[in-house]
């Protein structure tokens, strides 16, 4: 049985402490589910069998079952259910994942899949509080020959650019190209029909309606982030063995913190009937598939997660028109494009998270909502989303344009 991706909606990215400052979470999801149904008008929102979010930071605005909230926030009747999923930075991509499987089950016949994250709200490592104890057990400590009481994903980045030998120089130039691929994007409107507008703040805190990326900076260039300082020269780690004394990883080679939402309406073939014959899928889920590696390297796993979705696809690299790989650092899809043979002319074409924003549990339905976006306005067949995640995991997954 297939699982379809009938329609994808966003909102714009909020910077940290941007426009969506004043935004709940609960309601942020909640209007991306008003905006996803209003793209479908033949959807009796009755019929959505489960709402699935992703979320990272699953505390304070985000607790108590986030997705469910955001169904209350929402115009969808209260019969409809809602979970919640964490796998990390991959979270809402895991909630896809869940949706098509249980579409292509049967047990499900409508279901949608989504995240939401508020950074500025409720910030990262908010879940963490020291107090309560760290992740880390003794066994994992001595198993992996370290003191630390977290695995740390600045740390694995500053690994990363040594183990793939790509240096401070070609981040900060990947990292400029997203800028420009972002704003030239956003320039020739190819961002309109994927965004739902919400309100929002400007700075002076004046209410108005946010429908623009609020984290690209046209202007920016490999020069002017050459000039930012790295995160070992500000104390923040120790440099990592091989690499260089001042370390590589900046702000402006990693993603943006963020605030936003995605959602996307995931359907079988009794699913699609019940929306009328009017109604055409935007793309198939082809294939799904996990990995899972070093924990304390953690970023590198969407190379063998990409690995295992061709696999199984029976499709070679050279088949996939498009890909979306996150920034979660410049160094991620650099190092994953080296090493599976991908074009960079595929990856990541309208920008990534280091001119977008990373709203951690809401990336992966983001990420996807553009991926399928693009594809069918490019008529490209294929494409391809991979995202790195906490603890050394990724999720991968191919879409076939219908």
């Amino acid at each position: 049985m297939s699982a379809y991706i009938v329609q994808a909606t966003r909102s714009a990215a909020g910077r940290h402490k941007g426009a969506l400052r004043g935004t709940h979470p609960v309601t942020l999801g909640g209007l991306i589910l008003n905006g996803l149904i209003d793209k479908v008008p033949s959807l009796d929102p009755s019929d959505v069998d489960d709402v699935i979010f992703g979320c990272v930071s699953q505390v304070g605005e985000n607790a108590f079952n986030l997705a469910r909230q955001c169904v209350l926030s929402s115009k969808m009747p209260e019969s409809v259910p809602g979970t919640t999923v964490d796998r990390q930075c991959g979270s809402s991509q895991q909630a896809l994942h869940f949706a098509a499987q249980a579409v292509m089950s049967g047990t499900q016949d409508i279901v949608i899949a989504g995240g939401v994250e508020s950074m500025t709200r409720v910030p990262m490592g908010s879940n963490m509080p020291k107090t309560l104890g760290m992740p880390n057990d003794d066994s994992i400590k001595a198993r992996y020959n370290t003191p630390a009481p977290a695995f740390s994903q600045f740390i694995g980045a500053e690994m990363m650019g040594v183990k793939y030998d790509i240096g401070r120089e070609e981040m900060d130039s990947f990292a400029a190209r997203s800028h420009m691929r972002a704003a030239a994007a956003t320039e020739a409107g190819r961002f309109l029909d994927e965004i739902t507008a919400v309100p929002g703040l400007d700075k002076e805190g004046g209410e108005i309606i946010f429908a623009s990326d609020e984290g690209i900076r046209a202007g920016t260039t490999a020069e002017k982030l050459g000039g930012l300082d790295t995160l070992v020269s500000m104390g923040m780690l120790g440099p990592v063995e091989g690499g260089p004394s001042s370390g590589a990883i900046t702000a402006g080679n990693a993603s943006q913190m963020s605030d936003g939402a995605a959602a996307l309406l995931v359907v079988n073939d009794a699913g699609l009937a019940k929306l009328g014959s009017s109604v055409t899928p935007m793309a198939r889920i082809h294939t799904l598939a996990l990995a899972a590696n070093d924990p304390v390297l953690m970023l590198s796993a969407p190379i063998p997660a990409t690995e295992n979705v061709l696999k199984r696809s029976g499709l070679s690299i050279d088949d996939i028109g498009l890909y979306e790989v996150n920034e979660a650092f410049a160094v991620v899809p650099m190092a994953w494009s080296k090493m599976v043979g991908g074009d960079e002319e595929k990856l990541n074409v309208n920008g990534g998270a280091c001119a977008l924003g990373h709203p951690l549990g809401g990336t992966g339905a983001k990420l996807m909502t553009t991926l399928v976006h693009e594809l069918v306005r490019r008529e490209e067949q294929y494409g391809l989303l991979s995202i790195c995640e906490g603890g050394g995991t990724a999720n991968a997954t191919i879409i076939e344009r219908c």
